[in-house]
């Protein structure tokens, strides 16, 4: 369950944050940020 809320939560954030970046490397520096976020919650 924990693991659909997370997964819930980072799809929410890469929707939200590709949508306020202008460029292709805007969303991958965005799609890392969720990626530590979510290894953060994990530890």
């Amino acid at each position: 369950m924990f693991r659909n809320m997370l997964a819930a939560a980072a799809l929410a954030a890469i929707t939200l944050s590709a949508t306020a970046c202008n460029t292709v490397q805007g969303v991958g520096d965005d799609i890392k940020s969720v990626g530590r976020a979510g290894e953060r919650a994990i530890d």
